[in-house]
């Protein structure tokens, strides 16, 4: 006689603040319980009893501007859970792969739903959200992810992050071109390589994680980790106050300037249906593989990014923030990571160039060919940056039109660094042409943000 299954109790509280520099808020959460089909928001803690068919946590961060990316983050939490009501609900067989598979089928519906209507709305064009998404089933979590918002998984009162940011700095810290550090501080750390909306195809990170009791499951938009250590996230969900946990890790983000939108979901697992900690147990990002046809994900076309609605009289003091940049940037920072600069650049004949280098006597070595050919672009595309503040100036162009153009250069810009790094020792004309483009990107948006338009 099997009885019933030992029972899971998990605690959870969410909160989301608007901030101290966004005029609104355009994230969302989510924390729905499958099995009783009740998604009622828990303004404060509230205590779950697992059932059968699991439970569902989320965190969302729009984009897009206006009330196109709040929109967004919204329509991704609704459809993912309708989504799971209708399939995973009626699934006859109850285990971890077939929900792990109906969860990623869940956010790629949602990435479906949100392109769609955006092209039947041109107003919204370019909306789009990440998506942090969890589920759980028995003691066992399983994560999508799409973007940057994070999950954390603290555990002996350390913080382990389960997902990986899909973000250019993320590839670079990856390709060992950069230190986690140097990623954290530097000035592209928002440039995001998926989300849903942008693309009709996305790739679902898809992840596992088996639980411990007295785990703590850190969902959080990238307003809180981008300015709240996850040392910091671990010392305060660890007191096991989760309301005042959630209300100090909001706050730390707002002392610190509050920049973008903040929110938290904080989860915590007892019962005796979660097995004790013990030493050889594993924690980070785990892929979780799929099987038969639901192991494949289609390749994601690179997003190319879209100008958002045009003002009729560009505002002084504009701003997209970290999200309009990312999207404006999307397209040339894929094709910008690492050596692929090469197919960024071939086949595209040079109006102008860099001062032509000395022939060589041998064969060309294949990395410097490179290096030269994105010196080219990087030169070209900081003079068809000059002409656009030319035209700018005389009111033939407007802010999102610069923003693209700066967008460019930028992107250029990472991809011949990268380039530089991999060719080694450059010989003294090569350092000469170096100097000079640093110089000239240097001079790039000194009197605009990066909306493209003029600094207040």
């Amino acid at each position: 006689m099997f009885g019933r299954p030992k029972p899971i109790k998990i605690r959870v509280v969410g909160r989301t603040d608007q901030g101290k520099t966004r005029d609104h808020n355009e994230d969302n959460f989510l924390v729905a319980d499958l099995t009783r089909k009740d998604a009622s928001p828990p303004t404060a803690e509230r205590e779950y009893e697992l059932g059968e068919r699991g439970l569902l946590l989320a965190v969302c961060d729009g984009m897009g501007g206006a009330a196109a990316g709040e929109l967004a983050s919204e329509m991704a939490t609704d459809t993912i859970y309708k989504q799971l009501l209708q399939s995973w609900l009626e699934e006859s067989e109850v285990t971890g792969q077939r929900f792990a598979a109906r969860l990623k089928e869940a956010v790629e519906t949602a990435n479906r739903e949100i392109h769609n209507y955006a092209k039947a709305h041109p107003e919204n064009r370019g909306m789009g959200t990440t998506a942090t998404i969890a589920g759980v089933l028995g003691d066992h979590l399983y994560l999508a992810q799409v973007g940057d918002s994070r999950a954390y998984l603290v555990r002996g009162g350390e913080a382990h992050q389960i997902t990986k940011d899909q973000s250019l700095m993320q590839r670079l810290v990856e390709a060992g071109e950069l230190t986690e550090e140097e990623a954290a501080h530097s000035e592209r750390r928002n440039i995001i390589l998926q989300a849903l909306g942008p693309d009709p195809k996305i790739k679902v990170d898809l992840t596992h994680q088996e639980l411990r009791r007295g785990d703590l499951l850190v969902l959080c938009s990238d307003g809180l980790s981008g300015q709240v250590k996850k040392e910091e996230i671990a010392r305060e969900a660890a007191t096991g106050d989760l309301p005042r946990a959630t209300e100090r890790l909001v706050s730390l983000a707002n002392e610190r300037g509050g920049p973008d939108n903040i929110t938290v979901v904080i989860a915590r697992f007892d019962g005796d249906g979660v097995r004790s900690v013990a030493g050889a147990d594993e924690v980070g990002h785990q892929v979780y593989p799929l099987i038969d046809t639901e192991a494949s994900t289609d390749p994601v076309p690179v997003y190319r990014g879209s100008k958002p609605p045009v003002p009729s009289k560009p505002p002084p003091t504009a701003r997209w923030g970290g999200r309009g940049e990312r999207l404006a940037l999307l397209g040339v920072a894929v094709l910008a990571i690492g050596i692929v600069g090469w197919q960024f650049v071939r086949g595209k004949p040079s109006n102008t160039a860099t001062p032509a280098l000395p022939a060589a006597s041998t064969p060309a070595d294949p990395a410097l060919v490179i290096l030269d050919r994105l010196a080219d672009s990087v030169t070209n595309a900081v003079r068809g940056y000059g002409s656009s503040e030319q035209q700018f100036a005389a009111h033939r162009i407007d802010c999102p039109r610069l923003a693209e153009d700066f967008g460019q250069v930028d992107a250029l810009w990472v991809s011949y660094n990268l380039g530089k790094r991999r060719a080694g020792p450059l010989d003294a004309t090569r350092q000469s042409r170096d100097r000079t483009l640093d110089a000239s990107v240097d001079s790039v948006g000194r009197d605009f943000d990066r909306s493209g338009c003029p600094r207040p």
